[in-house]
């Protein structure tokens, strides 16, 4: 038998629990993986308390998670080019990498480089694609100035760095907690609350060319006062403002394929992204992630070990 998170029904992180499931087996074209580590992300979390029931309905009893890596321990008929015991990252579909062994199809996964440190390669997909996908959304260019909300978390802390890499100058929107890591990520580190439209102006007299939401709350009208073009603002989770204002909500979707994948886990095997790992846990403590994950307060990304 496996282990797997499910819940039952819409609410708070107590309706998280780990149980026994069949292990998973390789139909044509599929294989199997156990499952090194395995990030999590916001948008699991309001599915599970049904926030996004419109968008994203659940069906009960219901899987959790995207992200994974781990090794392949079989094969489906069909299936070239991997081997048992292979070393891969990937992403499932079907809510269900929260386990300790997930099957997908055998195109869903990419070879793990030997330097890329499993926590960074289980926890890489949702947040590395989406981040991708934000930059080329607001077209950045070499002597771009682009800010973004949320800077320090698991896809704003990608996003500044690939920005950067790109030669734009980065306003980093985040608590002062997180400012010396933006530094050190040659990103100009701004504090949230208010003033901040203030701040933004005197870090970046000249303007603000793009700026990338990565948190919501009120950052998408900000970027409106600053004057910013509406097909250079993205935001990824507010979608009300978005509709109001005709910004873009290009994310995961947008990017979300195997090849983007593996060019990210390149850039981060080589260090030229840094994906910070802000907490580990054990399968069994998947409420205590979710807890710490909900407070909106971490650097980088929190991983499940199975």
């Amino acid at each position: 038998m496996a282990r797997a998170v499910k819940f039952d029904r819409y609410g708070g992180v107590e309706e998280l629990k780990v149980v026994e499931v069949p292990t998973p087996k390789a139909g044509p074209g599929r294989v199997v993986v156990e499952v090194v580590a395995a990030g999590i992300n916001p948008g699991e979390g309001y599915i599970r308390s049904g926030a996004l029931h419109e968008r994203w309905p659940a069906t009960f009893p219901s899987g959790e998670g995207t992200d994974f890596a781990g090794r392949v321990v079989e094969i489906g008929s069909g299936v070239g080019g991997i081997e048992i015991g292979a070393e891969v990252l990937g992403f499932t579909d079907e809510r269900a990498s929260h386990a300790t062994h997930v099957v997908v199809p055998a195109e869903q996964v990419t070879l793990k480089p030997s330097k890329l440190d499993w926590d960074v390669a289980g926890s890489l997909y949702v947040a590395g694609t989406t981040a991708f996908a934000t930059v080329r959304a607001v077209d950045s260019q070499v002597g771009d100035t682009v800010a973004v909300s949320g800077a320090a978390g698991g896809v704003g802390s990608i996003a500044v760095q690939l920005l950067r890499a790109r030669g734009a100058t980065v306003l980093g929107i985040a608590s002062e907690v997180n400012h010396d890591w933006l530094r050190k990520a040659g990103v100009i580190p701004v504090a949230y609350g208010a003033g901040l439209i203030d701040r933004i102006r005197a870090a970046a007299p000249d303007g603000v060319d793009a700026f990338i939401d990565t948190f919501g709350a009120e950052y998408v009208d900000i970027a409106i006062e600053l004057g910013i073009a509406v097909e250079r603002i993205d935001t990824i989770i507010n979608w009300e403002a978005a509709e109001r204002y005709g910004v873009k909500t290009d994310g995961n979707a947008a990017a979300g394929t195997i090849d983007v994948l593996a060019e990210l886990a390149d850039l981060a095997a080589a260090g030229t992204v840094e994906v910070p790992i802000a907490a580990v846990y054990p399968l069994d403590k998947v409420q205590e992630a979710y807890r710490e994950l909900e407070q909106r307060h971490t650097r980088g990304k929190i991983v499940l070990h199975p």
